[in-house]
């Protein structure tokens, strides 16, 4: 196909491929590639499936044999994500989310199968099942009232020893901290999580939380200094039902999870006692349908306590694109399908997955207005927002007709189209080969000045 109409494609998605390039080895990187955007182009979770989705060089067994024997950090292409999404979509602050998610596994024998109880309690599901537990560490994203959720790194949970989901959710904001160093960070969780380990080992990070909890959660007012003698008093009067009804109401118009509603909330700083006394900013909050109707009420926490209220609860939607993420990754681009046979292998593969996930919903946020030839299959959607699946139907024009291997530049190390591509008919050129009479071509053009 040449060189045509590869300008339609953002030049942001070079960019990026090439700087998740760099968290693996040279020789690594072209496999690499291929099977990246391969996953980009296939609905499957298979590893065939992202290898027939592209004009591979090698064999299907090569590919197997890479991500078995390859060596490369699975964790330092999750790091590389989080670096990369800091580098060319910044922001004023970030908000990690921490989540947990349940793939079915019927064999006994996948790693990290075992019976888990489904938190979701829907009617036609069971309450226990067998499948994988998958730790997840998100990046929320917002490009006005657009918000998604990216994904860096997954753990999946043992079914031995002691490790459980608080323990690995440290690993993971551990092991992402250092991308975050000397920026504002929030990290949004739900109440499962919200257990004072992990929310003290996030405030050791310098991070803020904010979280639900428990509506019975134990919270006091500050102590008020009375000069009597004796052991002073750590805490000071408690929020019972009756005290937190006596908070002045506030009726809010907001824009949260996806449309305008009223929300009434009071809001109070408190000492949570979960916390050993530490100072926070407590919202108690309903939201009121048409008809007047009050939702069940919550508790929301930050630990923040000069926060406001409204930024509190505000901030905390962000959580739920986790959940659209789980659902996107399960049902459009192939978790469910990953069915390695060992442990190391999952990680790696399910991490490629999550990088071909990421870069379509980043063009889609930032790069819309760039992609009018990527979108022409879907006409009907002109006036709707853009989609990761919009993006990959319209890459799939381009990237299925040539070899991706041959658009990395080992010279230069950067993923580009080939500036002299093979006439129809020809097997393609190397990177190596083209980039050379690239600059041959270059130089015969633009003779150096005389001296």
């Amino acid at each position: 196909m040449g060189n045509k109409g590869y300008g339609s494609i953002p030049g942001t998605l070079f960019e990026c491929i090439t700087f998740l390039a760099r968290a693996l080895p040279v020789r690594s990187v072209p496999t690499f590639i291929e099977l990246l955007i391969g996953a980009m182009l296939t609905q499957t979770g298979f590893v065939t499936g992202a290898w027939l989705a592209i004009n591979p060089l090698r064999s299907w067994s090569a590919y197997y044999k890479w991500l078995q024997e390859g060596k490369w950090s699975w964790v330092a292409l999750g790091i590389q994500t989080a670096r990369m999404v800091v580098t060319f979509f910044p922001q004023a602050a970030w908000f990690l989310i921490i989540d947990d998610t349940f793939v079915y596994r019927s064999s006994r024998k996948a790693p990290g199968s075992g019976i888990y109880h489904q938190h979701g309690n829907k009617a036609n599901r069971p309450q226990y099942a067998q499948g994988q537990c998958w730790v997840s560490l998100a990046l929320s994203v917002t490009r006005g009232k657009m918000q998604s959720a990216i994904p860096l790194l997954s753990r999946l949970m043992r079914t031995d020893g002691n490790t459980g989901k608080l323990d690995a959710a440290k690993v993971l904001l551990r092991t992402m901290a250092r991308v975050f160093v000397d920026k504002r960070v929030c990290l949004l969780m739900d109440s499962w999580y919200m257990k004072e380990p992990l929310i003290a080992f996030a405030l050791s990070l310098g991070f803020q939380v904010i979280g639900q909890v428990r509506r019975d959660t134990a919270l006091y007012s500050p102590l008020v200094v009375t000069g009597k003698r004796g052991r002073p008093a750590k805490y000071g009067d408690k929020y019972t039902p009756e005290a937190v009804a006596l908070l002045p109401e506030v009726r809010h118009w907001v824009f949260l999870y996806g449309k305008w509603q009223w929300v009434r909330y009071r809001s109070a700083v408190c000492l949570a006692k979960f916390l050993r006394g530490h100072r926070v900013r407590a919202v108690w909050m309903q939201f009121e349908d048409e008809e007047g109707a009050l939702s069940k009420p919550r508790l929301l926490i930050s630990t923040n306590s000069a926060q406001s209220a409204d930024e509190v609860f505000k901030d905390y939607a962000r959580r739920w694109a986790i959940e659209d993420l789980f659902n996107q990754m399960k049902n459009g681009w192939g978790w469910r399908e990953a069915w390695q046979q060992s442990r190391q292998v999952l990680h790696r593969w399910t991490q490629i997955l999550s990088a071909a996930y990421a870069l379509p919903q980043l063009l889609s946020m930032y790069c819309s207005e760039q992609m009018h030839d990527l979108l022409k299959l879907t006409p009907w959607r002109k006036k709707a927002p853009v989609t990761a699946g919009q993006v990959r139907l319209g890459l799939r024009l381009f990237f299925g007709h040539v070899r991706v291997r041959d658009w990395w530049n080992p010279t230069c190390r950067k993923f580009e189209p080939s500036a002299t591509p093979g006439k129809p008919g020809e097997p393609a050129r190397s990177g190596k080969t083209a980039w050379r009479r690239h600059s041959k071509n270059n130089r015969a053009a633009n003779p150096p000045p005389p001296s």
